[in-house]
């Protein structure tokens, strides 16, 4: 378990996959669709980790996030 004050601003979706124990592939459809809040910078998709756990309800300062495996 990690804090999740101590993730990046911004995941890759392949992160926000394993943290949200989704696939790969399911994260990207989840971003196309807007289910998940997302940013591209070049051509790269990042996952803004604040956005994330708000979505999730869990406050940014006091609530662990499981590691990705």
């Amino acid at each position: 378990m990690i804090n999740a004050s101590q993730l990046p601003p911004a995941l890759t979706v392949e992160h926000a996959a394993e943290l949200l124990g989704i696939s790969r592939r399911s994260a990207y459809r989840a971003a196309a669709a807007g289910q998940l809040p997302s940013l591209r910078l070049g051509r790269r998709l990042l996952i803004p980790t604040g956005q994330l756990l708000d979505l999730l309800g869990i406050n940014q300062q006091q609530a662990p996030v499981k590691e990705a495996v």
